[in-house]
């Protein structure tokens, strides 16, 4: 499938830079899809040249996703919401929109369709994230029934939105709130969820087992949220105290704060935090499709411990 055009909506967000350079560099022409192509202008001069081409598309409007998939071998949505915002509602990009690209990306022609979802997507979820999640899968199949669907825990990178937010809060605060702090997750390296999607979108993996199968992707290990904070405190040089907040307290705070700009914390992300993470046993995982999972102990350290609260304020 070398040479062939694969097309990411939400290829300029963390995974889909990965995933992009991964394509590239391997002699795929890449179509990067976004409401807001001109922040994936930057990502032009990772690849060979001409391999990489931002283009508009908004998952809400199917005369752009349509252009955006004309003539690919192949395509993939990553395009999610946590929050509500505005006309993001959880139905309109997490449920609706992934059937609404699955079925214009079959009626296109397109080979292989690859859907990211996420652990713990299901119709009896807790969270309306999670509820929406599975709607959004159901619809992919009904629209592309041999799509592959990949399910990651939380993802982690040098440039994620997790392990650095704690880092920054370690770096500021002598205290840190810890949410439910036995709940456990399986963090994803960023490359390895990126390589994952990758072989699925080329074929390179594809057997009788994987063929249109769902994936659960973890990292080697499971850690509890308390952990999570301890290693990450660990890793920025601090050693705040770790403070528990009672489920009362927190669903009280969350009323509060999911009303303020920046939404840092909403009921519906607790109640995500409510289950754990982790992958389930007998799943189809990353080591099915041949990649090695890499440790969070071994790749978050590094640029965990260059984080500044002057470089974070200053971008």
């Amino acid at each position: 499938m070398q040479g062939s055009v694969v097309t990411l909506f939400g290829g300029n967000g963390f995974i889909g830079r990965s995933l992009v350079r991964q394509l590239a560099t391997r002699g795929h022409l890449v179509r990067v899809a976004s409401r807001a192509p001109h922040k994936a202008a930057r990502l032009v001069a990772e690849g060979p040249a001409g391999a990489i081409l931002p283009v508009y598309a908004s998952v809400t409007d199917s005369a752009s996703v349509a252009a955006a998939l004309n003539g690919a071998g192949a395509a993939i949505n990553l395009v999610s919401i946590l929050t509500e915002n505005g006309k993001a509602s959880f139905r309109a990009i997490n449920a609706e929109a992934p059937g609404r690209v699955a079925q214009l990306a079959r009626e296109a022609g397109v080979g292989r369709f690859v859907q990211v979802s996420a652990i713990g997507a299901a119709p009896d979820a807790p969270s309306q994230y999670g509820r929406s999640k599975a709607e959004g899968e159901r619809r992919v199949r009904e629209a592309f029934p041999e799509a592959t669907i990949l399910r990651p825990s939380v993802v982690f990178g040098q440039q994620d939105s997790f392990l650095n937010m704690f880092g920054l809060m370690a770096k500021l605060l002598p205290i840190l709130p810890v949410y439910y702090p036995q709940t456990r997750l399986q963090p994803a390296f960023v490359e390895d969820v990126a390589e994952a999607a990758r072989l699925c979108l080329t074929g390179e993996a594809e057997t009788s087992e994987t063929s249109g199968g769902i994936f659960e992707l973890g990292g080697p290990d499971q850690m509890s949220m308390e952990e999570i904070m301890a290693f990450v405190a660990q890793a920025v040089g601090r050693k705040p105290r770790l403070l528990s907040v009672p489920n009362a307290l927190a669903m009280a705070q969350a009323r509060v704060f999911e009303n303020l700009p920046g939404k840092l914390l909403t009921r519906d992300q607790l109640a995500m935090l409510g289950q754990d993470n982790i992958v389930t046993s007998g799943a189809l995982t990353l080591q099915t499709l041949g990649v090695a999972p890499r440790s969070v102990y071994d790749r978050a350290p590094e640029y965990l411990s260059q984080i500044s609260v002057l470089r974070t304020l200053l971008n």
